[in-house]
Formats: C-alpha cells, structure tokens, sequence
C-alpha cells in the first residue's frame, strides 16, 4: 500500500522486465488512465512501444484544466466510484485517501502509478497523432502533428470518448437568447460564464447534471435552478447505510463468487432495486419521473445530495424541452420558464480524429468491436477503455491491456475472424436488447461479468496457443 507521501516523492523505479523486447512494436494513442495501464502492461513484458500524449501531462480528463483542451473535470468533481474499487490491481491508492477522492488526487494517483512502474520516458509528450493509416501489409503508418511519420507493427487506441460534446440531436427548435455552454465546459460557478444570481436550466441526467444542479443549486450560487429530463432514471446513493456503494462488488481484477455468476442478470438488478427502494426511496418518492424501465436497463445516475435539492426546492424537475422562445423556455407538459443559461449535459460523441472515415467509425456512437476491443479484420488494432462500465475504467482497461499484451507477445491465440465476427454481433445486439435504445448506451458492460469473461477468454487463447506450438514441434 502507498501513502500519500510518495505521490509526491520522487520516481520510486521500475518493476523487473523482459531483457529484450517481446513482440512487435506498438503504438499508443493516449496517456490518459486506459493508455498507461496498456503502457505499463506492455512494459512489463518488454513490448517495444512509444505512447504519444498531446498533453504536457498524463491522467487525459483527470487532469483539471487540462493543456490539451480535452478534459471534462470540472472543479468539484469526485470520482463516483469507491477508492479501492478504482484503483489499479497491483497499486492501490492511498489509504489516507478519502472513499470518493478529489480529481486532483486522482491525476496524483496516475502520476505516482507510472513513475512507480518506470515508463514515463516511454510516453511522448506534446505529440498527438494526426493520420493513422493501416498499410498494404497489415502495418500503421503514424503521422504525428509534427510531420515525422513513423512505422508500427500494432496499434492501441487510447483516446478516450469523453472530450467531444455532443449536443442535443435534433436541435431545440426555437432561438435562446441567453448564455448556452456544454458540461464538458463548465468549471465553477463563475467560469467559464459567471453564472452567480442567474436562472439556470440544466438538460440531461447524468453524473454531471446531477452534480452541477446541486452545485449551482445552493442559494449562494443561483435563485432558480430547473433539471430537465427526457425520462425518468434511477438514482443510486454513494453509500448504502455506512458502506460505499459497490461495497458488494468485486474488484474488476478479480472473478466474481460463484453465486454472482450464476444469478440471472434481472435477479441481481431486482436484488439492487430493492436494496436502492430501501435505503434512499425511490426517485417518483423524491419529486422525480419514475424510471420507464427496469433497474439495469439504463445507466443510472449516482448522487447522495440531489434529493436532498429536490426536497429543499433548490432544484426543480422539469421535463424535456419543447422549444425556446427568446429568454423562455418552454417544456413538453406546457409549462415554461424564464431563463439566463442552459447547461446541456448531454454527453459526448464517440470519436477517432486520427482515422480516415471510410476506415473506423462510431456513428451515432454506435460501434461493434470483439471483446470491445477488436475488430476481426484487423487483429493488429486494440482499442482500450471504450467501454462504459457501472464501475471504474481503470481496471478494466487493465484487463483489456493483459489480453492484448498476450496477443502481442504470441502467449494467446485469437480465435477465427469468422468466430470473432460472430461473437462480436452477439454481444452488440445483447447490449441493445438489453439496455434503453440511446446513444449512451451503445459501449455498455457488465464490469464482473465483462472482465471475467476476458480472464476466460485469455486461458482458452493460451491453450490455443500452446497447442499450436506443439502441433508445429
């Protein structure tokens, strides 16, 4: 276990690695906390590979106001999911940490992480990726922003799906004459519009409408703050009683109990319904739209305090927006309101700048990829951390990270195109039988059963392997 003193101690060394490099060479686009958990995986193995950031600094949205422009932190903001649950499998955050540490933590965290492990020279600073061309003979050309182009025998996406807004689709009808700002700018109250003593009208129901309504709800900050929703969601407190909210769940490194896997999903979503029921009510409860669907068919939104802001009046529900007219804004059960500001918290666009269209894209953020991670027609292409897990990210791109290392290094063998193609269908058509059609919904995983199923599919990858060598032997 570190203490908090060693984040800010100096590099703490490298772990042992291979003598010589193992495998091809390897491109990673990101250094945010997917892109350094394949780095240090990869460096650990001795995987020749060269990490390009356009930051001046690793963590990707962790890092608050970030020089690359891309993050989506906001001042306040804390991790939503529990310390230890977040954390890497094999370097746990500090245990004077709090339950749900502080963003700046967090990059703290990630700093410690990679100079512990000892490959920050391995990571490019200031560099981004502008072309990434796959060749005639299976390599990537990768064209960096300073011109220079460089040759990989494998590439890893790491470049996140939260730093491109996206913006209400269709369009509000209407003209708002008032101040319109996406969350992924928002700051503070005062940046980047001071919005202290205005009329405030926040759309969606994610994380961070919830939080940025009851942070702009207090009465110090604004007299009249509404939340307006297309649908009813479920809300799930941080703790449960005195636990942290996936007190029950098992680290992402480490298989669920039996009794876990063999529960049908609709039981375990029914058991944490009820469990939610019990605890903190239900949102119809608290003022709010019932949810229009069952628990786990959506991703549901984790705050302690907004019904807290419901009750007090600081927040007022409202549904979706009809049109604006002027400073008025007008909702879909025909009520209005006058307003300074709309904050549109309506997430972001699923995005990879560095490929040519006709190559890979997620239209409508829709995007069908083996394990999440590969499509069958270029298995030398891993994209990690695009998923949106009901857990943290970190540790299940550390397990995307273990699989693809184990495909570079030649210890695991994929299974056909033709096999992957068929599992990769099976799944993106479970995902959207299963959860509310959205865009929000496309990447969606059931983090235990998720990365249990990459632990099985890396053994039964290994045994095809070994069983190749020998049938060559």
């Amino acid at each position: 276990m570190i203490v908090q003193s060693q984040l800010n101690a100096a590099p703490l060394g490298a772990v042992p690695r291979a003598e010589r490099p193992a495998g091809p060479r390897v491109c990673i686009i990101g250094a945010g906390s997917s892109g350094i958990a394949a780095a240090k995986v990869l460096a650990q193995a001795g995987v020749s590979f060269d990490c390009f950031e356009k930051s001046d600094r690793l963590g990707g949205m962790w890092v608050f106001k970030n020089s690359n422009g891309l993050s989506s932190a906001y001042r306040s903001l804390h991790i939503n999911t529990s310390r230890d649950k977040m954390a890497y499998s094999d370097f746990p955050m500090p245990a004077d940490y709090p339950d749900y540490p502080h963003h700046a933590q967090i990059a703290a965290y990630f700093d410690a992480y990679v100079d512990h492990f000892g490959f920050r020279d391995k990571i490019r600073f200031g560099t981004s990726v502008r072309l990434a061309q796959r060749r005639a003979d299976g390599r990537f050309d990768i064209t960096l922003d300073t011109g220079e182009i460089q040759i990989y025998d494998s590439l890893c996406v790491a470049n996140g799906h939260h730093w491109d807004p996206r913006w209400p689709e269709p369009t509000i009808p209407g003209r708002f004459d008032g101040v319109q700002i996406h969350s992924h700018d928002y700051v503070d109250p005062q940046e980047p519009q001071d919005l202290r003593g205005k009329r405030v009208v926040i759309v969606g129901f994610g994380n961070s409408a919830l939080d940025i309504s009851c942070e702009l709800g207090r009465k110090e900050n604004c007299p009249e703050v509404y939340l307006s929703m297309r649908r009813g969601y479920w809300v799930v407190p941080r703790y449960f009683g005195a636990k942290v909210l996936d007190f029950a769940n098992p680290h992402p490194s480490q298989d669920p109990p039996w009794l876990m896997r063999m529960l049908p999903g609709w039981l375990k979503a029914r058991l944490i319904a009820d469990r939610i029921k019990a605890i903190s009510g239900l949102p119809q409860e608290h003022g709010l739209p019932a949810p229009d669907h069952p628990f786990g068919a959506s991703h549901p939104a984790i705050s302690h305090e907004i019904y807290n802001r419901v009750g007090s009046g600081d927040v007022r529900i409202k549904p979706d927006i009809a049109h604006f007219e002027g400073r008025n804004v007008h909702f879909r059960d025909g009520s209005q309101v006058e307003a300074d500001a709309i904050i549109y918290c309506t997430g972001y666009h699923i995005r990879f700048p560095f490929f040519d269209e006709t190559f890979i894209t997620a239209p409508d953020n829709d995007i069908a990829l083996w394990k999440r991670m590969i499509e069958p027609a270029y298995p030398n292409l891993y994209f990690i951390g695009l998923v949106q897990p009901l857990c943290a990210m970190m540790p299940v791109a550390e397990e995307q990270a273990k699989l693809m290392c184990a495909h570079l290094t030649g210890d695991y063998l994929a299974p056909t195109a033709e096999h992957m193609a068929q599992e990769r269908d099976a799944m993106h058509a479970g995902v959207k039988a299963h959860y509310v059609p959205s865009a929000r919904h496309t990447i969606q995983i059931d983090c235990a059963a998720y990365t249990h199923d990459l632990r099985r599919e890396l053994r039964r990858g290994r045994k095809r392997a070994l069983a190749a060598r020998l049938t060559r032997a």
